[in-house]
């Protein structure tokens, strides 16, 4: 084996986002583009010399010849152990349990997430630390900076490994473990949640569709659900990974999990119904004709975890971004617990969990979580919600309508503009915010303005701020709007419009999200001049 140092980099755009590095596949493909980013983040922690990692990725296209890759260039910068799923598979939430779990220095996860793949759309690579969760913004400011000096990365011309075989194996001083992708996670699942009672819930007859979308969750889903819990057989359906997710989109929700949607709104419909994203880190949740949004299901959950084994204790605190609506607010007021409202990406619950300030956390963007890792968690959340049904034995719609009328109901929607061209999309941006000290008390489209602001996150636990974090408007009649540009996407700008209206406990909880939020979404296109700034005011996504 001979070790190399390549000349090559810096390239260019190699910031990380709030998950990662994410481009078309092919710009990671470009010799040497890969391999100056995992440099960098190898520079950026201080070297991986003496340390353990584990490496995984949600089994889209180049996911295995990247890890191929990354465990050569692994050897060759003096690491002492990886532990990688076979067959290069490992969910996010699954490699920050065994970052956890194994003591290791931190993981290397290779996925775009929800966004889809194959050799023409996207790909992605993050770095989570020793706790498990993403790198905080000190450590992706550190990894950014070195890609702008790289000039050579280290790799070693090893044969590559049998990804698909567990054992044990060798590069140099490095050794690899290929372990089974499920095993620790499932016990881990076990260990969470009433594994009997949802036995039950099924002996007896319950049904469900588990969509796992053509990604990682697949394997998870079918050894959980199906061969512990004793789901039917086929229950779990598109469970297979492939390398473009089937031609399909692996984001759960209701336009990209249609097939899922539509038999749960059929007559034939299951009792419950769930979706997961690429990497296995997000949810959707739905009841027999009915949609559970991603932010009352953070409340719901939050309201009955007490019913699950591992929080019977009750909740330290609950956790939310600030986009996603304000519903477990006011389940954890009720409770008399910790409330916070973070900017959007995981990395900012981390600091939260480790401190014990709150136990559950969420986002619009279909990601809860507990403080069982340090990512968030879509097989997870589909266990909680099984125990609950188990143990409270009514229907997801009944939970809900129990739900908002002792809390009331947060109508909220949010609205997708993709590939908007950058300049129109930060013109925009621009142009609200200079209005902000003029906005309150004027009337658009009939609400009336309270507040307007640019969101600052100060971490009650390290003291860092964060500014910039989106737009937030507020209007008379609990109505609120919050605007923000993603950090997701590959290409262009990502327009991301929140909507959400408050309807008290008292108040009609059976209008259609469309009819709740017409006139705030009418406020928001009016305000911001929105077809002038980028030539539309209907979004590609609405959820």
């Amino acid at each position: 084996m001979t070790l190399s140092s390549i000349q090559k980099g810096p390239f260019e755009g190699q910031k990380p986002g709030t998950s990662g590095l994410r481009k078309k596949t092919r710009v990671f493909m470009e010799p040497g583009y890969l391999e100056c980013f995992v440099q960098s983040t190898f520079n950026a922690i201080g070297g991986v010399a003496g340390k353990s990692l584990v490496i995984g990725g949600d089994g889209r296209f180049y996911n295995d010849k990247a890890i191929q890759i990354i465990l050569k260039m692994a050897a060759a910068n003096g690491a002492a152990l990886a532990i990688v799923g076979q067959g290069g598979l490992l969910s996010t939430p699954a490699v920050s349990h065994l970052i956890r779990k194994r003591k290791t220095d931190g993981g290397l996860i290779l996925s775009a997430s929800h966004n889809p793949g194959g050799i023409d759309e996207d790909f992605g690579i993050k770095y989570n630390v020793a706790n498990g969760g993403p790198a905080p913004e000190s450590v992706t400011a550190s990894m950014f900076d070195e890609t702008l000096k790289i000039t050579e990365y280290r790799i070693s011309d090893a044969p590559d490994i049998a990804l698909d075989q567990i054992g044990q194996y060798q590069i140099g001083e490095m050794r690899i473990e290929i372990i089974d992708p499920v095993s620790d996670y499932a016990a881990l699942m076990e260990d969470l949640f009433d594994f009997d009672k949802i036995k039950g819930l099924f002996s007896g007859g319950f049904t469900m569709r588990f969509d796992a979308m053509h990604a990682v969750t697949g394997p998870y889903a079918k050894a959980i659900l199906e061969d512990q819990l004793g789901a039917a057989a086929g229950s779990v359906i598109n469970a297979v990974p492939s390398e473009d997710f089937g031609g399909g989109h692996p984001d759960p929700n209701p336009v990209w999990a249609k097939v899922l949607m539509d038999e749960m709104m059929s007559p034939a419909a299951p009792d419950f119904g769930a979706a997961s994203d690429g990497d296995g880190d997000r949810n959707m949740i739905v009841g027999r004709g009915t949609y559970v949004t991603p932010s009352d299901s953070l409340a719901v959950l939050a309201a009955n975890a007490h019913l699950a084994p591992a929080y019977a204790a009750g909740l330290a605190g609950v956790a939310r971004s600030m986009p996603t609506s304000a519903a477990s607010d006011r389940v954890a007021e009720k409770l008399g617990i910790n409330s916070f409202e973070t900017p959007t990406g995981w990395k900012f619950f981390g600091n939260l969990l480790d401190a014990g300030k709150v136990t559950l956390c969420g986002e619009e963007s279909a990601g809860t979580g507990s403080d069982h890792v340090r990512e968030k968690d879509g097989l997870w959340a589909v266990l909680l919600w099984l125990n609950i049904l188990a143990v409270r034995q009514q229907s997801v719609a009944d939970i809900l309508k129990d739900h908002w009328a002792e809390y009331g109901r947060n109508y909220y929607s949010r609205h997708d503009y993709e590939a908007v061209p950058t300049e129109a999309a930060n013109a925009l941006m621009a142009q609200l915010e200079a209005q902000f000290d003029a906005l309150p008390d004027t009337v658009w489209s009939g609400l009336t303005v309270i507040t307007a602001d640019s969101f600052s996150y100060h971490d009650p636990v390290d003291g860092s701020v964060s500014h910039n974090q989106g737009l937030r408007i507020s209007f008379g009649g609990g109505a609120r709007a919050v605007l923000r540009l993603s950090g997701t996407g590959t290409e262009g700008a990502t327009l991301r419009v929140y909507l959400e209206q408050y309807a008290g406990p008292e108040a009609d909880h059976s209008l259609t999200a469309e009819a709740a939020l017409a006139s705030v979404r009418a406020a928001v296109i009016e305000m911001t001049a929105m077809h002038s700034h980028i030539g539309r005011t209907e979004p590609n996504v609405g959820t």
